[in-house]
């Protein structure tokens, strides 16, 4: 009868250390703690003679209670006689084989081994980049036909849509999965590791549209909330505006020249004339209840009069592109981001989320080449980018909480 030692309240309650520790479970299972508060289970036992340990699945993927029964099946695999460690190994391979050797497959079973010791949003975010650029166009190939040409090719389609920060990521992933299936049995050598990212990939370069990192998101966005307020000296306006260029992600230019007779409180609809738009077609934002709710604040400030953000010395002028771009640096974002860093953050992180790739270029308000095509897309999927927007505003609000 295993020691229940652990409860589902204390697993709760472990927080990582300076170095990692394991709170044991008894009967060979344990949980072991990371520095960065990752955890995974462990099953120590004796073969032969020999101490040994298994690395299991982490938590709160694996719950409690199935960590348990898990050691009771290890356990029964020991007892038969047979290492639990090398039963395990040759399972993974039929589990491999029955899979059919696809890249996709071996690489199904290559992160679920990988993640054990890494954080769920980190195994989330390499899965899904995975999902996004490489298996659509190696379904149902097996992985021994893939060559370095082929997987070379594929990477570079990214180049397409302007992911350059992500090409070597993205052939580190593969490599790694590669290694796996080559360590495996399964191929020879690893395709990937030919492959010159400097020579096959162009280099990622930081135009002067300085913006922070996914990391440092979070932060600026409760910085922003500050702006205006006792903590921070700074105006209401200015405050909205930045929370406005990050919930919609328009042009500084589209934001501060804003009329209000462009916007409809009563249908929630930003619509933008041509003639204020970069690339001269006519734009439409349907407002996310975040940002329908800051425009009808601008509203009370404002008076609805001509200009939504009327400069102060001028009413009659727009409000000047400094004021955002300086309200950045007041709040310690000088050369770290700017008011178009926010295009770029969600254009990046919207991919990386699996939507459709023309409608977040469409929010964008680029332009595209066929007009025919650009006319019909403008109407029709102006539902799904509504939906786009709300889930991108809500995503704001959860890094902020």
């Amino acid at each position: 009868m295993a020691s229940k030692l652990l409860t589902d309240s204390l697993i709760k309650s472990l927080r990582g250390k300076p170095k990692q520790y394991a709170q044991n479970d008894g009967d060979g299972l344990s949980l072991l703690v990371l520095p960065n508060g990752s955890m995974s289970w462990r099953y120590r036992y004796r073969f032969a003679g020999k101490a040994k340990m298994l690395s299991l699945r982490g938590y709160p993927e694996v719950s409690l209670k199935q960590a348990r029964e898990d050691r009771d099946e290890l356990k029964k695999i020991l007892q038969s006689g047979k290492d639990p460690s090398l039963f395990r190994k040759h399972a993974s391979k039929e589990k491999l084989q029955a899979l059919a050797n696809t890249f996709e497959g071996v690489a199904q079973v290559w992160h679920e081994r990988w993640k054990i010791n890494k954080t769920s949003d980190h195994a989330k975010r390499v899965w899904r980049r995975l999902e996004l650029n490489i298996f659509p166009h190696v379904k149902n190939v097996p992985i021994c036909e893939i060559t370095s040409k082929s997987m070379k090719q594929i990477i570079q389609k990214m180049e397409e849509r302007d992911a350059t920060s992500m090409t070597r990521r993205v052939l580190n992933t593969c490599s790694q999965v590669f290694s796996y299936a080559v360590h495996e049995e399964l191929i020879e050598i690893n395709p990937a590791k030919s492959i010159d990212a400097n020579l096959a990939f162009k280099p990622h370069v930081e135009r002067n549209y300085k913006r922070v990192t996914a990391k440092e998101l979070p932060a600026l966005l409760r910085d922003i909330d500050t702006y205006g307020t006792n903590e921070v000296a700074g105006t209401e306006l200015t405050r909205l505006g930045l929370q406005l260029l990050a919930y919609t992600f328009v042009r500084t230019s589209e934001l501060i020249g804003a009329r209000w007779d462009e916007i409809d409180l009563k249908k929630g609809v930003w619509q933008i004339p041509a003639e204020r738009m970069k690339m001269k077609n006519p734009h439409i934002v349907r407002l996310s209840s975040q940002a329908l709710a800051i425009f009808k604040r601008l509203h009370e400030i404002t008076g609805g009069r001509e200009l939504v953000f009327p400069n102060a010395n001028n009413p009659k002028k727009p409000m000047s592109n400094n004021t955002l771009i300086y309200a950045l640096y007041r709040l310690g974002y000088h050369s770290k981001m700017t008011g178009h860093g926010f295009r770029g953050i969600a254009s990046t992180i919207l991919h990386e989320q699996g939507f459709p790739h023309a409608h977040i270029e469409l929010q964008l308000a680029h332009s595209e080449k066929d007009k025919v095509s650009s006319a019909y897309n403008y109407a029709e999927y102006l539902a799904p980018r509504a939906k786009m927007l709300q889930s991108w505003a809500d995503y704001l609000d959860g890094l902020k909480a």
